[in-house]
């Protein structure tokens, strides 16, 4: 049983490896990264929100994205305003905006791409196990 599970595991991870490489390597060409283009998808979603937030919706640690939302800050694609107490708020840039919006088109092409060896009722019931798997635990 281990062996089986440890596979799935592994399938998984490869899965996803693969993925984010073919990303990553595709986004260089709008001038982002895998990571850039998620914490402005995480901004886009959330106007407003804490770097405790963002870092939570993009699977970093705060410092991380601290790190990394000053570098979008840097290149003028991620604006910070200070918030209520000391709290700072992030809010996308139109050059951010325009980033993201190049951003999907490229994410488009290279999932339909990571995806073709599956057809839609498969893509379809593997979009629901995971969604399953990921769900909130008594919800």
């Amino acid at each position: 049983m281990h062996g089986e599970l440890q596979e799935l595991g592994r399938a998984v991870k490869q899965a996803q490896y693969r993925q984010h490489r073919a990303l990553d390597g595709a986004l260089a060409a709008v001038g982002t990264t895998l990571a850039q283009w998620d914490a402005l998808r995480a901004v886009s979603r959330s106007p407003g929100a804490s770097a405790r937030e963002l870092a939570v919706a993009t699977f970093q640690t705060e410092q991380a994205f601290g790190a990394l939302a000053g570098r979008l800050a840097a290149q003028g694609l991620v604006e910070r305003r200070p918030g209520h107490g000391r709290r700072i708020e992030h809010h996308l840039t139109s050059a951010g905006e325009k980033v993201l919006t190049a951003g999907h088109g490229v994410a488009d092409e290279v999932l339909a791409d990571c995806f073709s060896a599956l057809p839609d009722a498969d893509r379809a019931t593997l979009l629901d196990l995971l969604r399953r798997l990921t769900a909130e635990r008594g919800t």
